[in-house]
């Protein structure tokens, strides 16, 4: 394998990492994964995610506030678009609608979502999308607000095909996680299949979702090897394509230049 893999969403700056920094670059070097993408949580945990994509050079960072977040700082539109400033913040998120752990009226989850649309809209840059049992208000909050002007990727897709066909649509890409690994995942392995490949991502969400056969282990970067591995074979292709293909949709979606 000659064409290097990227992490499209992982968390490095949460506790279970803490320290390891130099062990897991050096583990993602060994597993041919040459870059990832730290995706925001919260604001308050920001700094820590910046900092790691300043230190290492092929580590880049996503701003934004989980919708699972209910304490802490509560975004607004100027304070996204400033953080996301930094040439080292490629995308907005993660950020979306999830309504499978929370009850009750939950109309501050879309209206942060809509907050943070109109934050990437204005930063022009793309989108890292949650949704979780929420898919129908996710793609009409997306529609709504103008979305497709700067695009995203669906992050740890479980969802349907048509759901899937659905954000094409709205010209976002589609990440697969371990969860593709996973024997009884059959609709996810459908959707791997179905998807063009010109919008396929690959990913860990580390520390959670380790793929097989490291299931139910800690998670991290250099394990979506094991993920590229599972989509290179449902799509019938060599793993090598399937990396040269993923990490190009990686650097062209989030713009950028250089990938050496």
């Amino acid at each position: 394998m000659t064409n290097l893999l990227v992490d499209s969403h992982c968390h490095l700056d949460f506790s279970d990492f803490e320290g390891r920094e130099d062990e897991l670059l050096a583990a993602m070097a060994a597993n041919q994964v040459g870059w990832a993408l730290i995706a925001g949580v919260t604001l308050e945990r920001f700094p820590g995610v910046l900092a790691l994509a300043e230190r290492f050079p092929n580590l880049y960072a996503a701003v934004g506030v989980h919708p699972d977040t209910q304490e802490g700082e509560e975004p607004d539109q100027d304070t996204l678009v400033r953080l996301a400033e930094h040439p080292k913040v490629i995308a907005i998120g993660e950020t979306g609608l999830d309504y499978y752990r929370l009850e009750g009226d939950l109309e501050w989850q879309r209206e942060r979502f809509r907050t943070h649309i109109r934050a990437a809209r204005r930063s022009r840059k793309p989108m890292i999308i949650h949704t979780r049992e929420a898919a129908a208000d996710t793609l009409s909050i997306l529609k709504q607000e103008g979305a497709d002007e700067v695009g995203g990727v669906f992050h740890c897709f479980t969802e349907t095909r048509e759901v899937a066909q659905a954000a094409l649509d709205l010209g976002f890409h589609v990440s697969l996680s371990g969860i593709v690994t996973f024997k009884n995942a059959l609709q996810i392995k459908e959707v791997a299949s179905f998807l063009p490949l010109d919008r396929v991502l690959v990913e860990t969400d580390a520390p959670y979702l380790a793929p097989v056969p490291h299931r139910g282990k800690l998670n991290h970067p250099a394990l979506v090897l094991h993920v590229a591995e599972e989509v290179a074979r449902l799509r019938g292709m060599s793993l090598d394509d399937l990396a040269e293909a993923t990490t190009g949709n990686f650097f062209r979606l989030f713009n950028i230049k250089n990938n050496a």
